[in-house]
């Protein structure tokens, strides 16, 4: 289907943004999960409560920013969002962590007491009660939703260098598993989570979500967790397919990265190119291998099919989105931020470097995450 606009499209050079971050509620001592998230969610107050969110572990928050229009603005609400987080859970005997996936154990898997919840964990069984992982979401505002479906098809080739730059979970049961993100390991094990299929249509999206819901596969349209989607709640294009980031810069770094890729290829698709229509076998190859080597090996080039280095592909998706970063007045603090991680390391990296240097102390990592976490004082 070629795309026709019914109007001359959203300003794609002021798109809107927003965030969602999950984190994890750990025990200082011992590195495992606590149940206290009702505790930590009432010890909120003001825009902080408002803006928290149950999730589906009782070890789990999430703090979600308002609609906002640009980065520095965007940085100032996580920063203060984290810090209240990060008060609530001490208030509560617990250490707010911005970790993709439960990094040493889980013993209260029961969901919370919400009839949704319960569902759920009829119908998946013992994948729903799965130890806790934590993501990032960017939503950025496209409402236009047959404009939304084509974007979808568009960032295909891009997300799994999207999820490689996220990559903040190397840990389980507290070793290594050799994954940079473990997060993504986990998540497979959801029949409606995993690269977004390519559709003709939001008819065509919409009659598929309604195939896989009389399937049994999705309780409803709030289950379609593909890597990205048109929102089921929102007018925006929702990018889900990374890791919780460790800092407050790498969030934003990912998020401008992602509203300028939206931007960049929107512009594509009102210009009337065509997505490419790539095997979903290949994209699953090529999330595995984002989950697997995060940045520091190489990832598929899924223009071509032929494996690169990771910060060669990278180099690319900046190259490609700089025009956008320009119109935004992003460029100078995403390439700022992207020279910064290719010094550092991703999450995977830096909990790695922790590792090593502690003699395999997953305590020391977690002492690591939660000072990250929470931002310094301004």
């Amino acid at each position: 289907m070629t795309y026709r606009p019914a109007t001359d499209g959203p300003d794609l050079a002021s798109l809107t943004l927003g965030v969602e971050e999950e984190f994890l509620l750990l025990d200082a001592e011992t590195g495992e999960s606590m149940p206290v998230a009702a505790r930590v969610l009432d010890g909120l107050s003001g825009v902080a409560h408002t803006q928290s969110r149950r999730e589906f572990r009782h070890s789990m928050v999430e703090m979600v920013t308002p609609v906002l229009s640009d980065l520095a603005e965007l940085r100032r609400h996580l920063v203060a969002l984290r810090t209240a987080a990060a008060d609530a859970a001490e208030a509560a005997g617990a250490r707010l962590v911005a970790v993709g996936a439960t990094p040493v154990n889980e013993t209260h898997r029961t969901v919370p007491d919400e009839p949704r919840y319960h569902a759920m964990s009829r119908r998946f069984g013992p994948v729903a009660h799965d130890p806790a992982v934590c993501g990032c979401h960017v939503h950025v505002g496209l409402p236009d939703r047959e404009l939304a479906v084509q974007v979808c098809n568009h960032l295909r080739p891009w997300l799994p260098v999207v999820q490689a730059i996220t990559a903040n979970s190397p840990l389980h049961d507290g070793q290594d598993t050799g994954h940079a993100s473990w997060r993504a390991m986990q998540l497979e094990r959801w029949p409606s989570i995993g690269p977004t299929p390519y559709f003709d249509s939001a008819a065509d999206y919409d009659a598929t979500v309604a195939d896989l819901i009389k399937a049994g596969i999705m309780l409803d349209a709030g289950m379609v967790y593909w890597y990205v989607r048109p929102s089921a709640a929102y007018p925006t294009v929702e990018i889900r397919v990374g890791d919780v980031c460790p800092t407050v810069d790498d969030t934003v770094l990912v998020a401008g990265l992602v509203r300028a890729l939206v931007a960049t290829v929107a512009a594509d698709v009102h210009d009337g190119a065509r997505a490419p229509r790539i095997r979903g076998c290949l994209v699953s190859a090529a999330h595995w291998r984002a989950a697997h080597d995060g940045l520091d090996g190489d990832l598929v080039d899924l223009r071509t099919g032929r494996a690169r280095p990771a910060w060669d592909l990278v180099d690319d998706l900046f190259a490609l989105v700089t025009p956008a970063l320009e119109r935004q007045g992003d460029r100078t603090y995403v390439q700022d931020q992207l020279a910064r991680v290719r010094a550092e390391g991703t999450g995977a990296v830096r909990q790695r470097r922790i590792l090593d240097r502690s003699a395999c102390d997953v305590r020391a990592v977690l002492d690591h995450l939660a000072a990250q976490t929470r931002p310094a004082p301004v």
